[in-house]
């Protein structure tokens, strides 16, 4: 694969290439979204009527690991905004992330809202309130319950954007991005207990190390490996080792039947190994443009999936057997996934990111320095020219008198003493 000049390590933002699609990219996200949908599924009661373990006595040892393509979206969203804000502004970045995750996420609250007001056998929302709140993406922070329960992944992306956010404010390079990670992981190890609620916000110790790895990923890709960005890579893996014990107790399905934790920290390290091959360029070759298509549909299915596929899931029981019922809720939910990509994503997105932009350079035309101004609102100079008549006045020398003597002395040429000789309003 090709690597970066070195030169661009400290730069890295005096010039943008257009680097390739990464397909393959595309092709684990959507791996990790479908292992999120199976989790749901499969491995928790939600429509159905009895311990999903006896609905899906084979699936369900499977199933109930799917939770761990959270950890994976992370891995690749940290390697994903490190390499699409490469060269870029502040402005820009904020554009490409409100414009990307927000208007499908607007029309999929309202979704769910509305599906779970009329059907409220899963879930129910405490009132429209609660939905309006939950329309800002910032509702885990303002203590207000989530619309539909995969939203809280989404609070925990909005806070890696604003900590990444400084480093694009300040141009992203090489040296930034591993001080960055040398930072967040630091503030990680200490938030635990340092008994700070704010740090522990911020800190995120559970999921930084999948970002913190995802950005050394990129680093190797866009640059080489080194042994820095593998030690990077693998502390990180260590802390998130650490950190799964507690993880899979959050996501037992039954709290009183406990699972063997060795599948989940196998599947944390097929994940780093599977980022670990994109970026040393061994599926650089993959050109399989339905992944593309795959990949954007992700996001829109793992906005929709859960308590609208749960509440068809309830309505189908009994109606069908169980395998053939999960089966046609993954296919109704990739359908509406892709009306959600063509209908909402892209013209809504092109809308507002159009929008966002002509707001952005109006702000930054508005807040360019204009020139000084001197008394009565004239311009400063005017108030100079003044100041050298007057001076001229009191001491009997004028202007162009000093400024032929001082371009004599310099050795200036016949233009400017030809200049020196004009009429003082015909200089300014």
């Amino acid at each position: 694969m090709r690597h970066a000049d070195r030169g661009d390590v400290d730069g890295a933002t005096h010039h943008k290439r257009s680097a390739p699609r990464l397909y393959v990219l595309d092709g684990l996200r959507l791996v990790a979204a479908l292992m999120v949908v199976l989790f749901h599924y499969v491995a928790l009661y939600g429509g159905w009527e009895n311990n999903p373990r006896a609905v899906f006595p084979s699936l369900h040892a499977y199933a109930r690991y799917g939770w761990l393509g959270v950890e994976v979206f992370f891995l690749i969203s940290g390697f994903v905004i490190c390499m699409s804000t490469w060269g870029r502004s502040l402005g820009d970045f904020v554009v490409s992330r409100v414009s990307r995750i927000y208007p499908a996420y607007w029309v999929a609250v309202l979704l769910t809202a509305a599906v779970v007001t009329v059907w409220p056998q899963v879930r129910s929302v405490a009132g429209w309130g609660e939905v309006v709140t939950n329309l800002t993406m910032l509702q885990e922070g303002l203590g207000v319950s989530d619309v539909d329960g995969v939203y809280w992944t989404l609070f925990i992306e909005l806070k890696f954007y604003a900590l990444f956010a400084v480093v694009v404010a300040t141009g992203v390079t090489y040296r930034k991005c591993v001080m960055f990670c040398g930072i967040w992981t630091a503030a990680a190890v200490i938030a635990p207990t340092a008994d700070n609620t704010l740090l522990d916000m911020w800190a995120m110790p559970l999921y930084s190390p999948y970002f913190v790895a995802g950005i050394a990923f990129y680093l190797m890709h866009r640059f080489r490996p080194t042994a820095l960005l593998w030690g990077i890579v693998l502390f990180s893996m260590l802390l998130a080792h650490h950190h799964l014990g507690e993880r899979i107790t959050d996501n037992l399905a039954d709290p009183e039947q406990p699972i063997a934790h060795w599948p989940a920290h196998l599947i944390v390290v097929l994940a780093f190994g599977a980022m670990a091959l994109i970026a040393l360029g061994a599926f650089d070759r993959v050109r399989w443009r339905w992944l593309a298509t795959a990949g954007a549909l992700t996001y829109p299915l793992y906005l929709v999936h859960m308590y609208i596929g749960l509440t068809m899931i309830h309505w189908l029981r009994g109606l069908l057997p169980a395998p053939y019922i999960v089966l046609t809720v993954v296919v109704v939910m990739l359908l509406a996934a892709y009306a959600l990509h063509r209908c909402v994503e892209r013209p809504l997105g092109a809308w507002l990111r159009g929008a966002m932009r002509r707001g952005i350079d109006d702000m930054r035309r508005h807040s360019a320095p204009r020139p000084a101004t001197g008394r009565w609102g004239r311009p400063a100079d005017s108030d100079r020219v003044g100041a050298d008549r007057a001076g001229a006045t009191d001491s009997g020398t004028t202007t162009a008198d000093r400024a032929v003597a001082a371009g004599a002395g310099a050795g200036a040429g016949p233009e400017s003493l030809v200049a020196a000789e004009r009429p003082v309003h015909e200089r300014v």
